[in-house]
């Protein structure tokens, strides 16, 4: 819990130094910050690498390991599919594709701007970027009253990058593999997913 509030601490001090900040310099950031993910994933390759249970557990695992990405594509439009009865200004479709996103708010939210306009672009900015900080701050209660799997779903497409070190760290090495493939999958389906529903 005292990680999570640490993960909360340092997350509204970026919002309140990038408010501080000038374009030029919050430009230089981003690229850090992407070089940073980078060498976070390569250490957590790293680490991968030097336990050779996880490759053990992923071929058990078989197909079974594409249950996981199925029930997060099933959960999400399910959730967002009753949400949406209760916003009246926001169609079935509308809802299904801001949820489409998977927390991948970047890619999820340009094509929503693109394709339905700004204001539902932000909608789907904002709610890809809780679902992220949800899956940082909560793991450790997903974890202890949802299983193991729990962040990983919570993640969505982040559980391949930006959430996968605090899922590394609550729910176990042996679920990186699973936490990639999930994330890599629905990474991959959210722009053909949004432009569906659009």
């Amino acid at each position: 819990m005292k990680s999570s509030v640490m993960i909360l601490i340092f997350f509204t001090a970026g919002i309140f130094t990038g408010l501080i900040l000038n374009e030029n310099v919050l430009s230089m950031n981003m690229n850090l910050s992407s070089y940073a993910l980078h060498f976070l994933l390569f250490l957590i390759g790293v680490s991968i690498g030097c336990d050779l249970k996880i490759f053990k557990i992923l071929k058990k695992l078989h197909y079974k390991v594409l249950f996981v990405p199925v029930s997060v594509i099933l959960g999400t439009m399910a959730g967002v599919a009753a949400v949406s009865f209760f916003l009246e200004n926001l169609t079935l479709n509308d809802c299904l594709a801001v949820g489409s996103g998977f927390g991948y708010y970047s890619l999820s939210s340009i094509y929503i701007t693109e394709l339905r306009g700004e204001t539902l672009g932000v909608l789907a900015l904002l709610s890809n970027i809780v679902r992220e900080v949800i899956t940082l701050i909560s793991a450790p209660v997903l974890v202890k009253y949802f299983g193991k799997l729990a962040p990983i779903a919570s993640g969505g497409a982040t559980s391949m990058d930006t959430t996968l070190p605090i899922i590394t760290r609550y729910s176990g090495k042996e679920f990186v593999v699973i936490a990639v493939f999930s994330g890599t999958i629905l990474t991959v389906l959210v722009p053909f997913m949004v432009t569906a529903f659009l």
